[in-house]
C-alpha cells in the first residue's frame, strides 16, 4: 500500500470512528429510535446518490415529512453534527499529508509550498541580484473582514479545536496504550459535548463581539505562524542558495475591516472604531509580554562565563537607572541581558498609560530587541542563529502596537451628503449634488488648495455631517495614539467618480489628516483608495483614475504616499450585478488597464481584491486567487480579504494557517518572478484570447441580466425558492442584510443574496450564464473549442476561471434544487425559471467537461470531488427538512408553533453550511 492511499485510509478510519461515537451518543440522549431514524434517511439518501430510484425517492420525502418535534430537531442536529466531524477529519488529513512531505529533506517536494517555490528559482538559474529583487517584490496583505456568514458559534468551534487536537494526537506511532485509551475517551467525552451545546447564538453579535471573534484567530495561531512563514522562506533560500546571505522583507502582514467598516453597519462608531483599536494593541501587548518574558528565562548567560561588550553593560546600566526602581531591578548583576529584559517589560507594561516610562512606538521596543541580537552575536557559534529572538523581532516589525491596520470604509453618498452641506454653509455652492462632475472637481480642488479650513466650527450641522467628522477627527486622534499605521487607508464604497475621492481629501482635510501648507507643500497621512464593485464601475475605472493622477494636487498626495495608490475591485456586486464569468473578466481587465496607466505616471498600484468567502462572491483558494491575477499587477503588493466565513477552515489550527499561508506565499513568490520575464510570458494573454473573453462575456451578461434584471417574475422566485426572508432570524453578523432597510433588489447586500442560492443548490451566483458564453463560443468552430482547451491550459486566470466553475455546479444540485421550486407560490413561475436554470446548467457541465477534457467535475482535483461526493448524501436530508420546514413556516400563524419550526429552519441552515463548507 502506498503512503497515499495509507493515508486516505486514516481519513476513512477518522471519519468512521467519529461518526461511530456520534451513533453512540444518539443512542443514549435519543434513544435507539432516534439512532435508527438517523440511520434509515442517511441510508435512503446514500442508495439515491449511487442509484436513483423515484419510488425510493417519495420514500424519503415521506420520512421526512411525516418527522415530528423533537424527533425532528433531533434528526436535524445529528446531520449537522456529522458535517462538523467530517471536516474536522479533513482537517487533520490535509496537517497528516503536510507533515508527510516534510518528515525527510530529500522526499518528494509538496506542491504549492515555499520550497517548491524556491527550488523553481535554483532551477531558473536566476542571478542572486534577480532573487533578491523578487523577494523584496513581495507583498501580500489579508484583511479580515467585518461581515461575517460563519454561521458556526465560537463555543463549537473550541469544541471542534479541541477534537482535532486530540486526532493529531493519537496519529503518534509511539503512543503508549494508557496515553491513548485516555486520548480516546476525551475524544468521547468532546463529541458529546459538542451534541449537548446549542448550536444557534441566541442574540445577533454585537460589533465588539465581532472584533473579539477576529482578535481570536490572532491570539491562537497568526501571532506565530506568520513569523513563521518568514522564517521559512529563509531556511529555504539558506538551504537552496548555501552560503549566500538573504534579506526576506515583512511581505506578509495582516490587516482588518472589523470595527471600521461604516458601509451600511450604523453601529460601527467612532467610538467602537477607537474601542478596538485599544483591544487590539493590548492584545499585541499582552503577546510581547509573554514573548519577553520567555526570552528572560532563556538568556541567563553571565558576565562570568561569556565577554559581553562593555558599551551593552554600560547602556543597561543607564536605562535601569532611568526606568527602574531598585524593587523592579533583576538583582543579578552579572546577568545582564535579564536585566534589560526587565527595564523592556516594564516600559511595555505602562503601554497604554500616560506614565513617562511607556515605550511611545513600537520602534523603541524593536530597537532594544535589536540591540540585545546585535550583542549576544558577538558570543554565538558561527552560523547559529538566535530564532526565538529572531521570532519576537520579526512579530514587533509585523504587529507593532497596533497588532493589525484597520481599514476604514464607508459609501461615496455619506461623504457627498457632508461636503454638500459644508460648502453650502460657507456659501461655496448651494446644491454641490447636482453640480456636473468638471464643475465639482473645481470646486474641490480650490478648496483643497486653500490652507485654511473649510468647517465653521459655531454652525449647526446635520448630526450626519457630525457624525461623518467624528470619524475623520478619530482617525487623527488614532495616529497620535496608536500610530499612524493603526488607520492607513480610507475606502469609498460604491466610487463612480473622481469627485468621490476628492471629497474625501476634503474630510481629510478638516480634520488634520491632509494639509496643504501656506507654501504650498501637501502633508498627506491618509490613503484613499476608491472601490469599484459594478460593472459599470469597473469599465469607468481607468478613467476614473487617469483624470486624478491628471491633478498636481492629487498628484502632490500621491507623492507623500511613497507614489503608491490602492485600488479596491469588488467582486461580489459586481458578481450580482453581471454574473460571475463577466464580473471576473471586467475585474482582470480593469486591473491590466489600470495597471499600464498609472506606470505612464510612475505610479505603483496596489489592487485590493474584495473576495467573499463562496464562489458567487469570488472565493475559493487563496493561491489560486493570487495565480489567477494579472502577473505584472503584484509588483507594488496585492491585497485580499479573508471573510468571516472562511477564517475558522483556515486560521483555527496552526498547522492549517502555516499551509494556507505558505500556499499563497508560493504562489506570490512564482507569480512575481513572471514578471522578470518578457511581457507575452507574465501575462500569459495574447491577443486571441482577449478577443474569445470578451465574445464569451458579453454573450454571458446579455444571458444572466435577462434572467435576473429581464424577468419580470425573477424576484418573485428567488425570494419564494429560497430561504431569504428566514436568514434574517440567523444571528450571524451585526450588519443588516440590506442597505437603508429597503426591500430593492439593488439595496440587497450581495452576502445574503448569496447565501440563500447556496443554501437552495441552486447557487446561481457563481456559475449562471457561464455556460450560454462559453458554449456559444465553443459551437461556433472546432478551432474556437481548441482555443478554448489552449486557454485553459496556458493562462492561470482562465483556468481559475474555469475550475471555479467546475467547483460550483459540483456542489448544486438540481435535483435538491427543485424541492425549492415547490415554494413558489405560482407553479408556472416555478417551473418556467427552473427549466431555464437546469438547461443552462447542463449547458454549463457540457462545454466545462469539453474545455477542460475531464470526464468528470473536478477530475483535477480528486481530493475535493472525493470530499463532495462524500458530503451530498448526508447533506440531502438537510435539504429536504428544510422545504419541509419552510413550507409549514410559511403556512402558520400559530406565534409558539413558528418559534419551534423557525428555530429547526435556522438549524437547518448552519446544516447546510457546515455541510458545504461555504455560505455566502
Amino acid at each position: 500500500m502506498s503512503e497515499t492511499q495509507d493515508q486516505n485510509l486514516q481519513l476513512r478510519n477518522d471519519v468512521k470512528k467519529l461518526g461511530s461515537i456520534l451513533g453512540d451518543v444518539l443512542k443514549k440522549h435519543g434513544g435507539e429510535e432516534l439512532f435508527q431514524k438517523v440511520e434509515d434517511i442517511r441510508e435512503l439518501t446514500k442508495g439515491l446518490r449511487d442509484n436513483y430510484d423515484p419510488d425510493k425517492y417519495e420514500l424519503l420525502k415521506k420520512e421526512i415529512s411525516e418527522l415530528e418535534s423533537p424527533m425532528r430537531q433531533q434528526v436535524i442536529r445529528a446531520f449537522s453534527i456529522y458535517f462538523h466531524l467530517v471536516n474536522i477529519a479533513e482537517q487533520n488529513h490535509r496537517i497528516r499529508r503536510s507533515q508527510f512531505y516534510r518528515l525527510e529533506r530529500d522526499s518528494d517536494v509538496q506542491k504549492h509550498s515555499i520550497q517548491e517555490a524556491i527550488l523553481a528559482l535554483k532551477n531558473d538559474e536566476h542571478a542572486d541580484e534577480t532573487i533578491q529583487k523578487i523577494i523584496d517584490d513581495l507583498s501580500i496583505e489579508l484583511i479580515m473582514t467585518a461581515h461575517p456568514t460563519e454561521a458556526t458559534k465560537r463555543t463549537v468551534l473550541e469544541i471542534q479545536k479541541r477534537i482535532s487536537t486530540i486526532l493529531q494526537k493519537l496519529d503518534h506511532p509511539t503512543l503508549p496504550y494508557k496515553k491513548r485509551r485516555n486520548l480516546e475517551e476525551s475524544l468521547i467525552n468532546e463529541v458529546t459535548v459538542l451534541w449537548q451545546t446549542d448550536e444557534l447564538r441566541h442574540r445577533k453579535p454585537t460589533v465588539l463581539d465581532e472584533v473579539k471573534n477576529g482578535l481570536y484567530y490572532f491570539d491562537q495561531t497568526l501571532f506565530d505562524v506568520l513569523p513563521a512563514v518568514h522564517q521559512e522562506l529563509e531556511d529555504q533560500l539558506s538551504d537552496y542558495f548555501p552560503g549566500k546571505t538573504w534579506r526576506v522583507p515583512n511581505f506578509l502582514n495582516f490587516g482588518s475591516w472589523i470595527g471600521g467598516d461604516r458601509d451600511g453597519n450604523p453601529f460601527v462608531t467612532p467610538d467602537v472604531t477607537w474601542e478596538t483599536l485599544k483591544l487590539q494593541r493590548d492584545l499585541a501587548v499582552k503577546k510581547y509580554d509573554d514573548g519577553l518574558t520567555e526570552l528572560m528565562k532563556r538568556f541567563s548567560q553571565s558576565t562570568s562565563r561569556v565577554a559581553i561588550p562593555d558599551a551593552f553593560i554600560k547602556h543597561v546600566a543607564e536605562q535601569e537607572k532611568k526606568y527602574l526602581t531598585s524593587k523592579d531591578k533583576w538583582q543579578i548583576e552579572g546577568e545582564v541581558y535579564r536585566r534589560m529584559f526587565a527595564v523592556m517589560l516594564k516600559r511595555l507594561r505602562q503601554v497604554g498609560s500616560k506614565s513617562k516610562g511607556a515605550y511611545d512606538h513600537a520602534e523603541e521596543l524593536l530597537r532594544d530587541l535589536m540591540l540585545i541580537e546585535e550583542n549576544a552575536l558577538t558570543h554565538q557559534l558561527e552560523n547559529v542563529k538566535l530564532k526565538k529572538l529572531r521570532k519576537l523581532i520579526r512579530q514587533v516589525e509585523l504587529f507593532g502596537f497596533h497588532l493589525a491596520t484597520l481599514d476604514v470604509r464607508n459609501h461615496s453618498g455619506e461623504h457627498e451628503t457632508a461636503v454638500s452641506e459644508m460648502l453650502k454653509v460657507v456659501g461655496l455652492a448651494d446644491d454641490y449634488a447636482s453640480m456636473d462632475e468638471e464643475e465639482k472637481l473645481k470646486l474641490l480642488e480650490s478648496v483643497l488648495k486653500d490652507p485654511r479650513p473649510l468647517m465653521l466650527l459655531n454652525e449647526d450641522y446635520s448630526e450626519e455631517t457630525q457624525k461623518i467628522f467624528e470619524v475623520f477627527k478619530m482617525i487623527q486622534r488614532a495616529h497620535e495614539e496608536f500610530g499612524r499605521r493603526s488607520i492607513e487607508v480610507y475606502l469609498i464604497s460604491m466610487t463612480q467618480s473622481s469627485s468621490d475621492l476628492l471629497e474625501v481629501l476634503v474630510l481629510a482635510k478638516e480634520a488634520g489628516i491632509y494639509r496643504v501648507h501656506v507654501d504650498g507643500t501637501v502633508e498627506s497621512n491618509i490613503n484613499v483608495a476608491p472601490l469599484l464593485e459594478t460593472v459599470d464601475d469597473l469599465i469607468a475605472g481607468p478613467k476614473i483614475m487617469q483624470t486624478l493622477f491628471d491633478m498636481d494636487l492629487y498628484r502632490s498626495h500621491i507623492q507623500q504616499r511613497g507614489d503608491h495608490q490602492e485600488i479596491m475591485l469588488g467582486y461580489s456586486d459586481g458578481s450580482k450585478d453581471g454574473g460571475t464569468l463577466t464580473a471576473n473578466w471586467k475585474l482582470y481587465k480593469a486591473q491590466q488597464e489600470i495597471h499600464n496607466m498609472a506606470r505612464d505616471y510612475s505610479i505603483g498600484l496596489k489592487f485590493f481584491h474584495g473576495r467573499g468567502g463562496s464562489l458567487g462572491r469570488g472565493g475559493g483558494p487563496l493561491n489560486r486567487s493570487i495565480i489567477s491575477q494579472p502577473a505584472e499587477t503584484l509588483g507594488d503588493g496585492v491585497k485580499i480579504t479573508e471573510q468571516g466565513e472562511v477564517l475558522s477552515s483556515r486560521y483555527m489550527l496552526g498547522d492549517i494557517a502555516f499551509r494556507n499561508l505558505e500556499q499563497a506565499a508560493s504562489a506570490l513568490i512564482q507569480s512575481t518572478s513572471k514578471v522578470h520575464h518578457s511581457s507575452e510570458q507574465a501575462t500569459g494573454l495574447k491577443p486571441e484570447y482577449e478577443q474569445a473573453i470578451e465574445q464569451i462575456s458579453d454573450a454571458s451578461l446579455k444571458k444572466y441580466q435577462s434572467l435576473v434584471f429581464g424577468d419580470k417574475d425573477f424576484l418573485t422566485y428567488f425570494k419564494q425558492t429560497t430561504p431569504l426572508n428566514e436568514l434574517r432570524e440567523l444571528n450571524i453578523g451585526s450588519r443588516p442584510m440590506s442597505r437603508k432597510n429597503s426591500e430593492k433588489f439593488e439595496d440587497l447586500r450581495a452576502i445574503p443574496w448569496v447565501f440563500a442560492w447556496t443554501q437552495c443548490r441552486q447557487m446561481i451566483p457563481a456559475w449562471y450564464a457561464s455556460g450560454t458564453g462559453l458554449a456559444g463560443f465553443a459551437e461556433e468552430s472546432s478551432e474556437n473549442l481548441e482555443l478554448l482547451q489552449e486557454m485553459y491550459e496556458n493562462w492561470p486566470f482562465f483556468r481559475s476561471t474555469i475550475n471555479n466553475l467546475q467547483m460550483a455546479l459540483m456542489k448544486a444540485d438540481l435535483m435538491t434544487a427543485k424541492e425549492y421550486v415547490n415554494l413558489v407560490e405560482d407553479k408556472a413561475i416555478g417551473d418556467r425559471i427552473f427549466g431555464d436554470i437546469s438547461e443552462e446548467y447542463n449547458r454549463t457541465k457540457n462545454v466545462l467537461l469539453q474545455i477542460s477534457k475531464s470526464e468528470e467535475l473536478l477530475d483535477f482535483s480528486p481530493n475535493i470531488q472525493g470530499s463532495v461526493h462524500l458530503r451530498n448524501p448526508y447533506v440531502d436530508p438537510m435539504n429536504f427538512l428544510q422545504v419541509d420546514l419552510i413550507q409549514k413556516l410559511r403556512a402558520t400563524d400559530e406565534e409558539e408553533h413558528t418559534e419551534e419550526i423557525l428555530t429547526e429552519v435556522l438549524l437547518t441552515i448552519s446544516g447546510v453550511a457546515a455541510g458545504l463548507l461555504n455560505t455566502g
